[in-house]
């Protein structure tokens, strides 16, 4: 939406709310634009979810707000960084939240030009979860386009064969056809999703995959044992709200007793709390936290 467009659509909004009744013809006279154009941002507001009613004829108003609430012109317009942001945190409720679909949409209906608009309708997880879900209901291969690997720090496209989701749609699960291995996609680093006209040619070595509560994927689980402090605790269940399952308190500490399906997600963490966690079980943690912080260490 460009800029004069939508200082017109704010001066509406203020006439609308005004003390003043204005017909759609003194509304269009005051604005410089046509009854038609008026009418049509009226549409727009009730989209949005503003009250807009009909007093008589041809005067409407916009429902008046309480004394204390913020002028409309400070709550409309969002940043290119505050837009990324108010999308990121509506993609964060689960897609069955029936809220989610509607914030969108009445975002999309502010934003129909702008930058949010393309973060909601075309990069947002849920545009990228319908689109593989319609992928694995019709059995179709998909080009993941530039997709941020955590692994090989590398940004590429992905030719998969999708076939699952984890837990609350964070992650797909699919057959690498470049690497002939099944893999988890993080739904949060697609660029965008094409859904291609191939059917699947590999459905036998689709392999379905468990998560540990550090949400790393695999088949083959590693069992770890430890003692946290009271504080690592807390981390840990604030980050991880899963692993909470697996904890139980012992005097003062509380032991994590859990599976694995990747060394990486518990590494990082303990890596960060070395001083409030001991490893009781799991010798290929401590492998992997000793090469891990010895690579840290030769680049000081």
């Amino acid at each position: 939406m460009d800029q004069p467009k939508l200082e017109r659509m704010l001066r509406l909004m203020k006439l609308l709310s005004g003390n003043v009744d204005y017909t759609i013809g003194e509304l269009a006279d005051r604005l410089e634009m046509s009854p038609r154009t008026v009418y049509r941002y009226l549409d727009t507001f009730k989209s949005a979810g503003f009250a807009v009613t009909k007093l008589y004829g041809d005067v409407y108003k916009l429902a008046r707000l309480p004394k204390h609430a913020v002028e409309i012109d400070k709550l409309i317009y969002f940043s290119e960084e505050e837009a990324y942001l108010v999308n990121s945190l509506i993609d964060q409720l689960v897609p069955t939240n029936s809220l989610k679909a509607n914030l969108k949409e009445k975002l999309s209906a502010i934003y129909s030009s702008t930058s949010i608009a393309d973060y909601v309708d075309r990069r947002s997880n849920a545009a990228h979860v319908e689109a593989l879900g319609k992928a694995i209901e019709t059995q179709r291969q998909v080009l993941l386009k530039d997709y941020e690997s955590g692994h090989s720090h590398t940004i590429r496209d992905r030719r998969i064969e999708p076939y699952g989701f984890t837990s609350d749609y964070i992650d797909v699960l699919g057959y690498d056809l470049e690497d002939g291995a099944n893999k988890t996609f993080k739904i949060s680093r697609i660029g965008e999703v094409e859904v291609l006209e191939t059917e699947w040619t590999d459905a036998e070595r689709h392999q379905p995959q468990k998560m540990d509560i550090f949400r790393i994927s695999g088949v083959s689980p590693i069992h770890i044992r430890l003692k946290l402090s009271f504080m690592a605790k807390n981390l840990l269940v604030e980050e991880y709200p899963l692993a909470a399952r697996d904890l139980r308190r012992e005097g003062s500490d509380w032991i994590l007793d859990t599976q694995l399906y990747g060394l990486s997600g518990a590494a990082r963490f303990v890596a960060g709390l070395l001083s409030e966690i001991d490893i009781l079980e799991g010798p290929e943690l401590k492998d992997c936290l000793r090469d891990s912080l010895a690579q840290g260490l030769n680049k000081l």
